[in-house]
């Protein structure tokens, strides 16, 4: 990246965030801070209204905007990519809002970009197991709820029995893990932070009520301590190889197996650990997977 497209991507970055450090745009555009220091200077001495404040970080003057940038090939593709993912993986709530925006995107495109994305829509596609994640429309109400600190009533299917229970909690944050969405909040009934999957939210609403504290709440911490707190419970499965294809891509997720190798001529073997707290494995799902690995073994 030359130093003219570095500058206006700095711009961008500046424009996109509240408030930015130097160190943050240093490991962005994998810079010395001296040298992002002089760029940001440079940008000033060429009349971009950037606000420092020390001890917070920089910002542009409120009311300036940067006008409108053509999108590259690459960035359109990838901008497209990411919708096509999100279009399985998210779920109703947002899909409308994003193909409105992929629109805006292409309206803007050169006809050679415009053929390039439609040529690319017609190659390729996204499977896979988030099939039946159902017809949800929590995503969007509930990012909102996380952003602005909004309170969440939810009737919560726990473990999906039909078990309904009704639950006040504090958003914190939203997460993909195990091919499903789930939202981390502080649930004012057990007193303490709770990981629940969007899709067993039987019914949701967002209080007017807002709530406080939690400031130095981290997702990341929370998910590293999440798995490190984990029992994991090891076992072996012996079976066709065909069978354990067919267990792995439709009863598990493929990031659960630990390794796989071959025994004798096509009997596989397999060694697989399964965090059991994170994926939130029930009695009965249990119940389940023993009743799978005797279906499998039994060959």
């Amino acid at each position: 990246m030359n130093r003219i497209d570095r500058l206006t991507a700095m711009i961008l970055a500046l424009q996109s965030h509240r408030v930015v450090t130097a160190e943050q745009l240093s490991e962005r555009f994998e810079l010395s801070v001296r040298t992002i220091y002089r760029d940001l200077a440079a940008l000033g001495e060429a009349g971009v209204p950037i606000v420092a404040e020390a001890g917070v970080g920089y910002s542009l003057m409120r009311g300036y905007h940067m006008p409108p940038i053509m999108f590259t090939e690459e960035e359109a593709a990838a901008l497209f990519m990411s919708g096509q993912l999100s279009e399985k993986f998210g779920d109703d709530s947002q899909k409308i809002p994003l193909r409105d925006a992929l629109l805006k995107v292409c309206s803007v495109l050169p006809e050679k970009q415009k053929h390039y994305l439609s040529t690319l829509d017609s190659r390729i596609g996204v499977w896979g197991p988030a099939d039946d994640l159902g017809n949800h429309k929590s995503m969007m109400p509930v990012q909102k709820a996380v952003v602005r600190r909004r309170c969440l009533k939810i009737h919560y299917d726990t473990g999906s029995r039909g078990k309904v229970n009704v639950r006040t909690v504090e958003p914190l944050g939203l997460m993909f893990c195990g091919i499903r969405w789930h939202l981390v909040a502080w649930c004012r009934l057990r007193k303490d932070l709770r990981d629940s999957r969007l899709d067993r939210m039987v019914e949701l609403k967002v209080l007017e009520e807002t709530f406080s504290g939690h400031e130095n709440f981290s997702l990341h911490e929370f998910v590293k301590r999440d798995i490190e707190g984990s029992s994991l419970a090891p076992f072996e499965l012996r079976c066709e190889r065909w069978a354990l294809l067919k267990f792995i891509s439709k009863r598990i997720s493929r990031s659960l197996v630990d390794q796989a190798e071959n025994v004798v001529g096509s009997i596989f073997f397999i060694s697989l650990q399964m965090t059991l707290q994170l994926y939130k494995l029930t009695v009965h799902l249990i119940d389940q997977l023993v009743k799978l690995l005797i279906e499998l073994t039994v060959l």
